[in-house]
């Protein structure tokens, strides 16, 4: 029999004691009054789902480096770890998983209550491409968005030029130069109530291609 491989749920962000950095990218009329301001300014759509990465990578991935329509500038914003756990401790996974949920009914009645919703998508290499270890995305709406907006929020770089500049150095094939501008990214240390209600890899809680993944877009 073929070994079965485990495919690995970790957060990895750029942390420290008080805050971790996510990740957003909007069109310059959002991020630049938000990178000036240090918060979004009153125009920000607080109706929309709003999607936060803690991976550096893949958002790059999902704005195409800071070139996709409406997602030019790409912003990385300090919040507050204990609304970051807030969020997490309040989160619904985006797709049905048996592990996390005793039956469909359950998860459909928790997805009503709920304003976080959380997916795990494949982690991104310098290119890209697809790894084997899964990266989260944190999806806020209704009570989460405004908490995010009005309290979690405690500065926000415009870290565009240096996504361009990790780019343009893959594109030419120096890795390792490309590497060392990007974020350090440290597993973000959880609970063992946080890491199952999440469904992250830890010892107690095993992940294998077998199991299903959230697939909504992030």
């Amino acid at each position: 029999m073929a070994p079965v491989s485990v495919v690995t749920r970790e957060i990895r962000a750029l942390y420290s004691a008080e805050t971790i950095t996510v990740y957003q990218a909007y069109s310059p009329e959002i991020a630049c009054p938000a990178a000036a301001a240090g918060r979004f300014p009153d125009r920000y759509d607080r109706g929309r789902m709003t999607w936060i990465k803690p991976s550096f990578l893949w958002m790059m991935y999902r704005s195409s480096w800071g070139t996709a329509a409406g997602q030019e500038r790409v912003l990385a914003i300090q919040i507050r770890r204990e609304g970051f756990e807030w969020a997490l401790a309040h989160s619904v996974s985006s797709g049905y998983d048996g592990r996390m949920h005793a039956s469909r009914d359950e998860w459909k009645r928790e997805m009503r209550r709920s304003s976080v919703r959380i997916q795990w998508d494949p982690e991104r290499d310098l290119d890209l491409q697809p790894m084997p270890a899964r990266s989260l995305q944190v999806g806020l709406r209704g009570e989460a968005v405004h908490r995010y907006i009005d309290e979690w929020i405690v500065g926000v770089d415009d870290v565009t030029e240096r996504s361009h500049a990790v780019h343009a150095l893959t594109r030419e094939g120096q890795a390792a130069e490309a590497g060392r501008l990007l974020p350090v990214e440290r597993p973000y240390p959880l609970t063992g109530g946080l890491a199952s209600r999440i469904g992250a890899t830890h010892p107690q809680l095993p992940l294998t291609d077998a199991q299903p993944d959230g697939s909504g877009a992030g």
